[in-house]
């Protein structure tokens, strides 16, 4: 089974002129962004939304699709469009949250964050035991707050970092990412050593595992369908004896958060490693098609690979 995608094999690309242009709009818009208040941050994010979503019809008709797919005639059309809108509307407030995430504070969150303090005494307790973790977050609501809220509180979290296109705003990303402290480890052939030796030393990893792979990883039944996803968070937490936590965070109106954390799952040392990568992983998108399903509109329904397409 391979651990890498065609991502992480892709060499760098050197900056062209859409690159630099790209950056400098983002850089602008970045700009205005952090000096605004946050509820003025958001109106912004909403305007792009807003024209992104009912004028250029971004990916509009593809989300609506897989929404009828995984929900059938459940769901009336103003339904379906008011779950996609609002998806696409959290994307971009996820984006701006991203921007702004050197300017968030302990009192920031505990302000804005329902479940956070019940959170963070059970992350409190684990830790206690000395022993890392995986905390398994989807593309849900504001999942950019749930890294970085970890840091805040002051538990040792790190994440795996992939590459942008744009190798500017790569950079640019990784150096927003750097201000908050938090540390990170490059994707790629090397990365599991390092992965592995931060979570035997106490530390967590925030994983996104709600993707599609492009090669073969580990098939679970997810939305009605069979999804192929990576087996790397499954990988980690059993060969360094550590729990996975599947974990929520969703979007309360435009600036309020809830934060929850479901009971984790532990590596079974008796049973195959395969077998095992396959019950923790299955266990852990089971919990997330929970959460979906009560709450479709904050999940992230515009993903360029659809995660339930075919190997």
């Amino acid at each position: 089974m391979k651990l890498t995608d065609k991502t992480e094999k892709e060499q760098v690309a050197k900056p062209g002129l859409r690159h630099v242009v790209e950056y400098v709009f983002v850089r602008g818009l970045s700009g205005l962004i952090t000096l605004l208040p946050y509820r003025a941050a958001l109106f912004i994010g909403w305007v792009v939304a807003g024209l992104s979503f009912y004028v250029f019809r971004f990916r509009v008709t593809l989300a609506k699709q897989r929404i009828r797919q995984v929900f059938g005639n459940s769901l009336s059309e103003n339904e379906i469009s008011r779950i996609a809108w609002q998806s696409w509307r959290n994307f971009i407030f996820c984006v701006t949250d991203l921007i702004r995430l050197p300017c968030i504070t302990k009192t920031w969150l505990v302000d804005r964050t329902a479940g956070l303090q019940s959170v963070v005494e059970i992350m409190k307790t684990h830790c206690a035991t000395g022993k890392g973790g995986v905390i398994a977050c989807p593309h849900m609501g504001a999942w950019e707050v749930a890294g970085v809220a970890m840091q805040v509180m002051d538990f040792p979290i790190f994440f795996l970092t992939g590459k942008q296109k744009n190798p500017l705003v790569d950079a640019y990303i990784n150096r927003l990412r750097g201000r908050t402290g938090i540390d990170t480890v490059q994707r790629g052939t090397l990365m599991i050593k390092g992965v592995l030796r931060r979570l035997k030393d106490g530390h967590l990893l925030a994983f996104l595992p709600d993707v599609r792979m492009a090669t073969e990883g580990l098939p679970v039944k997810f939305l009605g369908g069979e999804a192929n996803v990576p087996a790397g968070m499954a990988l980690f937490a059993r060969q360094a004896g550590v729990p996975i936590f599947p974990s929520v965070v969703t979007r309360v109106g435009w600036s309020k958060h809830a934060f929850r954390i479901c009971p984790p799952i532990w590596p079974d040392e008796n049973i195959s490693k395969r077998e095992d990568w396959q019950r923790m992983t299955q266990h852990v998108f089971t919990e997330l098609d929970r959460a979906i399903r009560e709450q479709p509109e904050q999940w992230f329904w515009f993903n360029k690979r659809w995660i339930l397409d075919p190997l």
